[in-house]
């Protein structure tokens, strides 16, 4: 096992510098990002020079990636050429409120997913599974945005007139009210919409996920032999069928769960969450270089972890992995 994270991190390694050089030079040779954009608008060719040159701009691409790599590794992301505050701090704070949502929202869509998963594989063609697997295809097939959209109205707008609430029951602006903040029943008040909208194909998709690996596993020579030695259904289900079924999903989580860290662009956009989608959508439309270079190194080095994750565990459900 040891053997297989170590052949993990040697080449993940390489592949995310790679990565970050690909960025960083797409990012530099494009005229959106350049800092010096808004002074050539003086048309003071010497103002703009010398800024390039502060700037290290005229120096080659790779001498400018050098110098960048190694302040981003000792922690100086530069600044924000938007707001000018500090980079690391602005992405540490809304990688925080990402981190929040995915946590819910992750607890969640296992939870529910796997619980269905494997209900709608033991009870193959029945009417639950009809209407799970009904539900699966509407979930995957609606439009996160749109989804929103009807959560806010329905479950937050509509009930306070239905029901003629002081306020409404469920919050759609950000994490916390005015005024408030830690662990409360105003925190989760906001966290519902934001979290029903993120999980809605995530638990779609799971669900299939989980009972196809529920399916194949149950037809498994092991799983007859178990069952013909007498085992309760229950105790082979829970104990073999389970277990194994669990490693196709795990690897989906594991690359799904990466790709959260970038950003819930449109669940926080809606919700107007600071978080890492709407850090990445308001830095993008401004231009701002840093701040983009900055989540697009650690949206990449999340996917990587998450990658090394799903390995680990594999180990854990599966110990063959462990012996070769």
């Amino acid at each position: 096992m040891g053997t297989l994270i170590l052949r993990r991190l040697l080449y993940s390694i390489p592949l995310l510098l790679l990565s970050s050089l690909i960025l960083f030079w797409a990012i530099r040779t494009t005229d959106t990002f350049d800092p010096t954009a808004r002074l050539a608008q003086s048309r003071d060719p010497e103002t703009v020079s010398r800024a390039r040159e502060n700037l290290g701009l005229n120096d080659p691409i790779m001498v400018q990636y050098g110098h960048w790599l190694g302040d981003f590794v000792t922690g100086d992301w530069g600044e924000s050429q938007l707001s000018r505050d500090d980079v690391f701090g602005k992405t540490q704070t809304a990688l925080w409120n990402t981190v929040q949502l995915i946590f819910w929202g992750v607890l969640f869509s296992a939870s529910i997913a796997m619980a269905i998963g494997v209900y709608s594989a033991v009870k193959q063609y029945s009417l639950g599974d009809y209407f799970f697997t009904g539900l699966s295809y509407l979930g995957i097939a609606m439009p996160p945005f749109w989804f929103g959209l009807l959560a806010i109205h329905y479950l937050s707008v509509e009930p306070k007139t239905w029901f003629d609430l002081q306020e409404v029951p469920f919050k759609f602006i950000g994490l916390h009210s005015p005024g408030e903040s830690g662990v409360n029943w105003d925190y989760f008040a906001h966290l519902v919409l934001p979290v029903l909208t993120l999980t809605v194909q995530i638990v779609a998709s799971w669900t299939r996920f989980q009972r196809a690996a529920m399916l194949d596993v149950l037809s498994s020579d092991y799983i007859r032999t178990a069952r013909a030695k007498g085992l309760p259904r229950r105790k082979v289900v829970v104990r073999h069928a389970v277990r194994n079924s669990l490693i196709p999903l795990v690897t989906v989580m594991a690359v799904d769960i990466g790709l959260l860290f970038g950003g819930l662009i449109i669940t926080e956009v809606i919700f107007s969450i600071p978080g890492m989608g709407q850090l990445f959508y308001d830095s993008l439309l401004a231009g701002d270089g840093p701040v983009i270079l900055a989540w697009m190194m650690v949206a990449g080095l999340f996917i990587l972890l998450f990658n090394l994750l799903a390995d680990l565990l594999y180990g854990v459900l599966d110990p063959r992995v462990r012996v070769g």
